[in-house]
């Protein structure tokens, strides 16, 4: 089974990595981009255990490693 972890910061989060590429990608030439906010995603291959057993391993990655959850959200997704 496979899951994908994505994680962006909370609405309100100032995100300066967002806003250098908004600016690059203004500097290159690339119109209509409203602004950018950044985040990350983790691809993960679970070994044999039944959906509900996976997200709970899953979830508790999140929130003791992929995401810090003061500043973060993570959407969990099984591919």
């Amino acid at each position: 089974m496979k899951a994908r972890v994505t994680v962006t910061l909370k609405t309100g989060v100032l995100d300066p990595q967002g806003k250098a590429i908004e600016g690059a990608l203004k500097s290159l030439g690339v119109e209509g981009i409203g602004s950018v906010r950044q985040g990350k995603v983790f691809d993960l291959e679970i070994a044999d255990m039944d959906r509900a057993a996976a997200e709970a391993a899953i979830k508790a990655a999140c929130e003791k490693l992929l995401a810090n959850t003061v500043v973060e959200n993570y959407r969990i997704e099984f591919v």
